[in-house]
């Protein structure tokens, strides 16, 4: 089997997904490159009418990496669960801006500190709901 060429993480929101990738692009240095809503979509008559100004497709470029998105319509919404997205830094003051920047108002669940993998590690959900870890191996092997 052939490996994927792109692989990304594709997000589901209960109606801040704007919000979010605003808050993404913000901290990551990200450049949203689309952002498509219900209203005026094909999409438009599956959804309430309090939902055509939600984000129906959202793409953030970061770097090589791509983030997707969307705000699930009402109803469909699941908590995330099992899973994180990762990010891997290559220095210690980028991880330490990221987890700053996208923990402020969320739950840590792991401190960013030094653990015998990484020089730095952490976890934490963000305010949207959205678990994440972060890592600079850094030094440690």
């Amino acid at each position: 089997m052939k490996r994927p060429e792109i692989m990304c993480s594709y997000l589901n929101f209960d109606g801040n997904c704007e919000e979010a990738m605003a808050a993404y692009a913000d901290a990551l240095d990200g450049e949203l490159e689309c952002c498509m809503y219900f209203e005026g979509s094909d999409a438009e008559n599956h959804v309430p009418d309090h939902w055509h100004g939600k984000v129906l497709h959202a793409q953030l470029k970061i770097g090589p990496w791509t983030l997707m998105a969307c705000d699930a319509p009402p109803g469909m919404y699941t908590k995330p669960q099992g899973m994180h997205v990762q990010i891997t830094v290559d220095n210690a003051a980028d991880a330490e801006k990221i987890y700053a920047a996208l923990s402020k108002g969320g739950t840590v669940t792991m401190k960013l500190e030094r653990t015998f993998w990484a020089e730095r590690f952490g976890m934490w959900v963000d305010r949207f709901g959205i678990p994440w870890m972060i890592n600079f191996q850094g030094d440690v092997q």
